[in-house]
């Protein structure tokens, strides 16, 4: 994505310490490999990862858990431990991505998806397909900003500045 125009220094990771105290704020027991590995990328400042959700450090917490339970608790599901899951996004306050508690000691366990009065499944069978399936798409977005520049559109601030501007004279689509 770097390669692609995504700049470096648009995203913040997580220390150690952090994603600890994360975790231990939500009660989870422990937290898989990969998703710590997920943290340690972008776990402090997402930018354009999940743009309008709340995500790891900012915004998940206690009380995000506890809305994720509540859903669950409305709807059939086969979570395993609901109340040792892990919460990583929650968006809008109607939908979540969770780690079952029961599998918090895999190293890149599945990712379960919950929406208020839909679903709870799992939605990515490990966390590494999840992170994937989250992640801007770049070359998408710098086409959509050559558009913007050559129709002689004013480039969004908002979120035209995670990429590397320079590197769009030089795109070729």
């Amino acid at each position: 994505m770097i390669a692609d125009g995504l700049k470096l220094d648009t995203t913040t990771a997580a220390t150690d310490g952090q994603i600890d105290a994360w975790a231990a704020a939500q009660g989870a027991s422990t937290i898989p490999l990969a998703v710590r590995e997920v943290l340690r990328l972008i776990g402090h400042r997402h930018r354009r990862w999940l743009a309008g959700s709340a995500y790891s450090l900012e915004g998940v917490d206690k009380q995000t858990k506890r809305s994720a339970i509540a859903h669950l608790a409305v709807m059939e599901h086969s979570m395993v431990d609901p109340a040792g899951m892990l919460v990583l996004v929650e968006h809008q306050a109607y939908e979540f991505y969770v780690i079952d508690g029961a599998d918090l000691n895999e190293p890149d366990p599945p990712v379960w998806w919950i929406s208020e009065q839909e679903a709870a499944e799992v939605g990515w069978s490990k966390v590494t397909d999840w992170f994937e399936a989250v992640a801007p798409n770049v070359k998408d977005d710098m086409a959509r900003l050559e558009l913007k520049r050559q129709s002689g559109r004013r480039i969004s601030p908002g979120w035209a500045e995670c990429y590397d501007l320079e590197w769009l004279k030089n795109y070729n689509g």
